[in-house]
């Protein structure tokens, strides 16, 4: 297009050239003469140089003329990202890519077609399957098929036409899918429309349309401001049940938290009490023990002073068995026996009567009664007689 219109003002000026020469050429000249007191004109004849060269500029200024009038116009420039196709007298010809052709324009036509992404931006109403009425956007992108550029001029005439054939069936489908949900379900599931919609649209555009769908999204969705009231209470409704049920979770924990923390606490009273009262036992286990070894302590030395005592009262005593150790480790004491062979009664009672006394002694705290009745208590302690009574 560019040569076309430099040519066309390079053919204007030598046609604007040839024209003024033409007019210098035919211009005649003329003379003044005297006749009596007046001076008058005279013209004079063209010369034959210059008859050639009015014709020429004529010719030139014709010939120019009509090179402006066929060969500007037949250049013809594919851009980058066109394709052109090329009728001669109204029937295809053939494609031309990007580049500069020269084309007889009055029996050559070029159709261009925009061989780029295409967009569509879309805005229709539809309806939900329960009748709730929406505004949609939706935006596709398509390319067409440069190998099928014929076909599409055949088929639809022009990019504009494919362009509106494919607008109604992306607009049909997404009619198809939104109708198939209720509102709600559409809200809930916005997110998994816009794929569907998609789906639907490519599954429509066959090969017979000769494009390529690159995406169609559903960018929009706005229903009635009444419905959105509703939607919108509802949420209201909805988010103060969960926030209900989430205070309601919030005391059940806290109130397990504080029955597993009393619980925790009891169980550690309870094994405090259970170590504590093992303490006790134990104590009471030693003390029972510390009582009982004194006890067997105070006994053996009661027994080995009854025996001193029947030695020195003249009473045979014989060891029967050693002190020996069990098995665990503790002592067996030794057994004494007290012979009373040649040893009267009143011998014998008087070594019993000792034994009771020693162990009196051994028993006695050492504190007098508090209280005693009549006129003089008497303490008596028993001397026993060691002579031998026959």
């Amino acid at each position: 297009m560019a040569i076309g219109v430099v040519l066309g003002l390079l053919f204007a000026l030598f046609m604007a050239a040839g024209v003024v020469l033409f007019v210098l050429a035919t211009k005649k000249t003329s003379k003044t003469v005297r006749a009596g007191n007046r001076v008058v004109p005279r013209e004079t004849e063209v010369k034959p140089l210059w008859k050639i060269l009015r014709w020429a500029g004529l010719a030139c200024g014709i010939a120019f003329a009509l090179l402006v009038f066929f060969i500007p116009g037949s250049f013809h420039t594919v851009n980058a990202g066109e394709i052109a196709v090329v009728k001669h007298l109204g029937e295809i010809k053939e494609v031309r890519t990007a580049g500069t052709y020269f084309d007889f324009w009055i029996t050559e036509k070029y159709d261009m077609y925009d061989a780029k992404v295409q967009t569509l931006d879309i805005r229709d109403n539809a309806y939900s399957k329960d009748a709730q009425t929406m505004d949609i956007c939706m935006t596709v992108q398509y390319q067409i098929d440069t190998g099928k550029v014929k076909e599409i001029a055949t088929t639809y005439g022009s990019l504009e036409a494919l362009s509106a054939k494919i607008r109604s069936v992306s607009i049909e489908r997404a009619k198809s899918v939104l109708s198939s949900d209720s509102a709600m379900t559409i809200i809930e599931t916005r997110a998994n429309i816009s794929p569907k919609v998609e789906e639907a649209i490519k599954g429509a555009i066959s090969e017979s349309y000769y494009v390529t769908i690159n995406t169609a999204v559903l960018t929009n969705i706005d229903f009635s401001d009444a419905f959105e009231q509703t939607v919108e209470q509802k949420m209201i409704a909805e988010q103060q049940q969960l926030q209900a049920q989430y205070e309601a979770e919030k005391a059940k924990i806290e109130a397990d938290a504080r029955a597993e923390v009393a619980k925790i606490q009891a169980e550690a009273e309870l094994e405090v009490a259970k170590l504590s009262a093992q303490a006790r036992i134990a104590a009471a286990e030693g003390d029972a023990k510390a009582q009982v070894a004194i006890a067997k302590a105070e006994a053996r030395a009661t027994k080995l002073k009854s025996l001193e005592v029947a030695r020195m009262l003249g009473f045979e005593v014989k060891e029967v068995t050693s002190e020996t150790t069990d098995e665990d480790g503790n002592v067996v004491e030794a057994e004494y026996e007290i012979s009373f062979e040649g040893k009267t009664e009143t011998q014998i009672a008087v070594i019993a009567e000792y034994l009771k006394y020693i162990e009196y002694l051994s028993k006695w705290n050492g504190e007098l009664p508090d209280v005693i009745t009549g006129d003089s208590a008497t303490i008596m302690i028993p001397m026993p007689d060691i002579s031998n009574k026959q």
